[in-house]
């Protein structure tokens, strides 16, 4: 088994999802006891999020590519970046490191393609839905990408923040999710996806009529296929 190195807390209750994922995934492939190998660095959250704040990103990106070598140094032999929005930094990090960083556009671009599906929604933070740095990613490997009209943003932003991270999962808000994504299927997507890991906890297969790719779930399989290969 591979050791599988988690660049985390960003914030904390994201890495935390990995962490579990990772381990429920190795004990229901393998069985027994097994757990996975992993080496995680925890980043403290309000310093990068104050220097994002700021578009200070040359200084998070030296933060995170410290965090990223110190994992490396600590016997990783790949690195998964626990978040969407600070895969802004991914080419800093990717460069500054000998091993395999698993980009998580690149993940849920294989899921969709293996899905059939060209043309998707992208649900996030509003960051995360004005920056081209993720949605760009997707398109390069020929997948379209719909975002929500502007005037949702920011209601978005409120259900993750507001609720969501404080683990407060709404049936109000997951209609008005819903009604997103079925504005995005009217626009042309043919399935969408859940672009953080707190989305995952309101929105499931279920909930839509297109097909959903959770990033979190997809990433956290990929890292599984990879360390259990050999």
């Amino acid at each position: 088994m591979q050791t599988i190195g988690l660049l985390g807390g960003l914030g904390w209750k994201s890495s935390a999802v990995y962490y579990e994922g990772l381990n429920r995934g190795v004990e229901e492939r393998l069985g027994g006891l097994h757990s996975a190998r992993t080496v995680l660095a925890s980043v403290e959250f309000a310093e990068v999020t104050e220097l994002a704040a700021a578009e200070r990103w040359d200084d998070v990106a030296a933060l995170l590519v410290a965090a990223a070598q110190g994992v490396e140094r600590a016997g990783a032999d790949f690195l998964l970046m626990c978040t969407t929005a600070y895969h802004q930094v991914f080419d800093q990090v990717e460069a500054a490191v000998d091993v395999p960083v698993l980009h998580l556009a690149d993940v849920v671009a294989a899921a969709c393609q293996e899905a059939g599906v060209s043309s998707v929604g992208f649900l996030g933070t509003r960051f995360s839905m004005t920056r081209p740095f993720f949605t760009d990613r997707l398109a390069s490997h020929g997948i379209t990408v719909h975002v929500p009209e502007e005037k949702h943003h920011q209601e978005l932003d409120d259900i993750v923040y507001g609720e969501l991270v404080h683990g407060r999962v709404l049936d109000t808000s997951r209609r008005r999710v819903v009604s997103v994504i079925d504005e995005l299927w009217d626009a042309g997507a043919a399935g969408v996806v859940l672009g953080c890991t707190e989305l995952e906890l309101l929105v499931k297969q279920a909930d839509a009529d297109i097909p959903v790719f959770p990033c979190t779930t997809l990433h956290v399989a990929a890292a599984l296929d990879r360390a259990l290969a050999g």
